[in-house]
């Protein structure tokens, strides 16, 4: 069943990204950042390179440890025995909640954001963006979502779920998107979009020290990291990191957490 899980994300995901660089063509929010060639290549890479370790070092991740525990009746929602449906919702919103933990971390403990900070790297924002991260960063994450799948004891078919929702949900909140204010305003009620999502990338620290979400924006509002809309306006408003203004292909991407410069590390 893991390959069959497996097959459904990788379809859905190609699926998904080339439906989202059309529309990007069809309705963009803001200029396409040059070089786009460059940073497509760079971002492309390093998901290719994520894809790969984690399937070298973790296998099915952590879909095959929700079987693994599901076969031996371990973690917390196998001991109440809730209804299906209900241990579905409590492990999707569970891991959602962890993921938004995660991120609000990676931003605070300095050699986290060293992994971080190639996300943020990025001078443009697109679909692309949602699939660049350090490789160390994706292993973090998933060894955090295989300790809770096996803690929670969360269903296989919840974790595919959940993986198909971060993955799709990332590509189109990164997604150079205009949606019209209406929709952006009803859809964020429910889910992270492009113009909400944008203002975490934005160049000024206060507004890249919000928006957390990657799926649900609910977790923002409820920890008091929601911001609206960036100071200077969706078409203008400068993205990317001041001290990282040319981050290179991926080569420098993959060693950036480990340069020496003088900025690397954040002060809280």
């Amino acid at each position: 069943m893991t390959e069959a899980a497996t097959l459904i994300r990788l379809m859905l995901f190609l699926g998904l990204a080339a439906l989202l660089i059309a529309a990007e063509a069809a309705w963009p929010r803001r200029r396409p950042a040059p070089p786009r060639g460059e940073r497509w290549c760079a971002n492309v890479g390093l998901v290719v390179i994520d894809s790969l370790l984690l399937r070298l070092l973790t296998g099915a991740g952590a879909v095959g440890v929700a079987y693994w525990v599901e076969a031996r009746d371990l973690g917390l929602l196998h001991a109440l025995a809730w209804p299906r449906w209900v241990e579905f919702v409590v492990a999707l919103l569970a891991l959602d909640l962890l993921i938004y933990g995660q991120h609000r971390m990676m931003h605070v403990l300095p050699p986290l954001w060293r992994l971080h900070r190639v996300h943020h790297s990025d001078p443009g924002f697109d679909v692309t963006t949602a699939l660049r991260f350090h490789p160390f960063e994706i292993l973090l994450s998933m060894a955090l979502k295989m300790a809770a799948v096996a803690a929670l004891g969360a269903p296989p078919w919840a974790v595919v779920v959940f993986e198909v929702l971060l993955n799709a949900s990332s590509m189109f909140n990164h997604a150079n998107l205009n949606l019209p204010t209406k929709v952006d305003r009803a859809l964020r009620r429910f889910v992270v979009t492009p113009d909400m999502h944008r203002v975490h990338h934005s160049i000024h620290r206060d507004e890249t020290d919000s928006n957390f979400g990657f799926s649900l924006p609910w977790w923002d509002h409820l920890f008091g990291s929601y911001r609206a809309q960036p100071r200077d306006g969706h078409e203008a408003m400068p993205i990317g990191l001041a001290e990282i203004p040319q981050p290179g292909g991926l080569l420098d991407l993959l060693v950036q957490p480990v340069r020496r410069d003088a900025a690397s590390v954040r002060l809280h």
